[in-house]
């Protein structure tokens, strides 16, 4: 085990030390899981006191199984509907649910996840044979919930991943009503990479005297993902994207944008130019999402063309590269991004274009994840002409600093010579003593604190 992962794992620990009964450390065997991670090691023991807890972790760190254990070691697989976990997106409700499945296939506990998208025809089947263990978007559970489908009385635990983000301004009304239709004591658990001091006071008015766990071990996945950025200019970054995926051919690379439209035309550009890409965001229809998703977990597809809808919900381990096209502002969603590469154990490539106003954007970056990220440039790559509407916007703000310059000199007015008379090193910097007051003076303008 690499210094890495000695940074992640607690190795003093198994989890058969946890306290785990043997039905759920036969879905851990399976997978090949021996010692957990801090974060885990830390949570489980406590959750399954009964305790309501809040936990802190990096991405990467395994919070899903930190929060999914003890469910799955105090649920009663006989008993529907008893554990409620709310997430964001639904490519995260997917691969929640399906790690939790996974995770309990010895405990026979079995999870169902509900999101929009997808005909609520199909889930409504599903929910019928009451799954211990509910994963779901919050419109799609109030939806299941009107419809008298989803009995929130019977919830005796309540799980929400990526807090942060579920009690962001977007989704607070929504949470606010489900919980609050809860059992009166839902045990409850909270789990996300960053808790603000806001989000941590929302948060602990919905739980019960909440333990708070923070671990400050390294990501796993971002510590095994070999990090770079390049220089470019923005009109360049399209011809540095091909250069770059036709010269190293990644096994899979997803390329994350800011906005919907630029992941469109990133794809067909791509495309264009005989590389296959395909597209996701929130635009979709979730049949398409569904199908792209299919094709990567299938080896079908080389490059995903995404926006950050994605970052928090795509679990596919032959991700090779991770592509920043835009830098995101939020450097905590840089750490997202590249955490879909460096699954498993293995190892990752991220690269990110930084153009030249984006300096402070990296800085955070780096200043977030405690690394230094080298600059890369590839000789062999020609940086194209400059646009001529980038030309005739700079020559417009060229002359529009000389002419503002021009007229703050006009209103100057001439400038009062200080003459040295009388030298005296002890009174005066310098010895110069001015003889007349400057030319440029406040005009007894200045703000005092007298009334």
């Amino acid at each position: 085990m690499d210094n890495s992962a000695l940074d992640t794992f607690d190795t003093t620990k198994t989890f058969a030390d946890l306290g785990l009964r043997s039905e759920v450390l036969e879905g851990l065997t399976k997978r090949g899981f021996v010692h957990p991670t801090r974060i885990q090691a830390a949570l489980i023991p406590m959750a399954l006191k009964g305790h309501d807890v809040l936990g802190q972790a990096k991405t990467g760190t395994g919070k899903t199984a930190a929060f999914g254990l003890p469910l799955l070691q105090m649920l009663d697989p006989h008993a529907g509907f008893a554990a409620l976990v709310l997430v964001p997106t639904r490519e995260l409700a997917i691969q929640v649910a399906k790690e939790l499945q996974e995770l309990g296939s010895f405990a026979k506990v079995h999870t169902v996840a509900v999101y929009g998208g997808q005909p609520i025809t199909k889930q409504i089947p599903m929910l019928e044979k009451r799954p211990s263990i509910i994963v779901g978007t919050p419109g799609r559970v109030m939806d299941l919930a009107e419809r008298n489908i989803l009995p929130f009385g019977e919830f005796r635990f309540a799980i929400l991943d990526e807090v942060d983000r579920m009690l962001d301004i977007g989704f607070r009304d929504d949470i606010r009503k489900i919980l609050g239709k809860l059992k009166k004591t839902p045990q409850t658990i909270f789990v996300s990479a960053t808790i603000s001091a806001e989000i941590e006071k929302l948060a602990r008015s919905y739980m019960k005297n909440p333990e708070k766990i923070v671990t400050f071990e390294k990501s796993l996945t971002v510590s095994q993902v070999e990090q770079s950025y390049f220089a470019v200019e923005r009109w360049d970054k399209k011809r540095l994207l091909l250069h770059l995926l036709k010269k190293e051919s990644p096994t899979l690379a997803v390329v994350f944008c800011r906005t919907k439209r630029a992941v469109d035309e990133i794809t067909e550009y791509l495309n264009k130019h005989k590389i296959p890409a395909e597209a996701m965001h929130g635009d979709m229809y979730q049949k398409k999402r569904d199908q792209v998703m299919g094709n990567l977990r299938q080896g079908n597809l080389s490059v995903l063309v995404a926006s950050d809808l994605a970052a928090r919900g795509l679990d596919v381990t032959d991700i090779s590269h991770v592509v920043n096209y835009d830098m995101p502002e939020d450097p905590e969603v840089y750490v997202h991004r590249i955490g879909r590469t460096a699954r498993a154990g293995r190892k990752g490539v991220a690269w990110s274009f930084v153009a030249p106003d984006q300096g402070e954007l990296l800085t955070s970056v780096e200043m977030l994840a405690n690394v230094e990220i080298p600059t890369t440039t590839y000789t062999d790559f020609k940086p194209g002409p400059v646009p001529s509407d980038v030309t005739a916007m700079r020559e417009h703000e060229a002359k529009r600093k000389e002419t503002a310059q021009n007229a703050r000199n006009r209103n100057a007015g001439p400038e009062v010579p200080v003459v040295a008379e009388t030298v005296d090193t002890t009174m005066f910097p310098d010895g110069i003593v001015p003889t007349a007051l400057h030319g440029r003076r406040m005009g007894g303008r200045s703000r005092t604190n007298r009334r």
